[in-house]
């Protein structure tokens, strides 16, 4: 199994960014995907999860209106939609996978996911 993240970068603080996530390996049908991030010096931290086949859709509240998470046309394929970018956002972003039933119950613990992704950094300039 592996988890692609990509679309990271520099961006001004109230600016838009889009971050992938290509899954490959498997059917993901019964996982959450999430994104989690690490900024320096800090913990890790959940930012938003979706049920591949559930859809539900879960967000930190830190980033809830923000953020979208989506699933794309393409297979195996999610979205992490940034608007209003915050300093306060920038950090290492994750994409992981989670085998789980529906309604999904400890989508928030990063310890409970299976597979990572390798991260994408997000710096967002004041």
């Amino acid at each position: 199994v592996q988890l692609q993240a990509s679309g990271g970068g520099l961006v001004q603080a109230g600016g838009p960014l889009r971050l992938s996530c290509a899954a490959s390996g498997r059917t993901f049908s019964n996982y959450v995907m999430g994104w989690f991030r690490q900024a320096p010096g800090k913990e890790r931290e959940f930012v938003a999860a979706i049920h591949w086949s559930g859809g539900g859709t879960y967000y930190a509240d830190s980033v809830k209106g923000r953020f979208t998470i989506s699933r794309g046309n393409a297979k195996n394929t999610v979205y992490l939609q940034m608007n209003s970018l915050k300093p306060e956002d920038t950090a290492v972003y994750y994409c992981a996978a989670q085998y789980s039933g529906f309604p999904p119950t400890r989508l928030t613990l990063g310890d409970k996911y299976d597979y990572w992704g390798q991260g994408t950094e997000v710096t967002v300039s004041s």
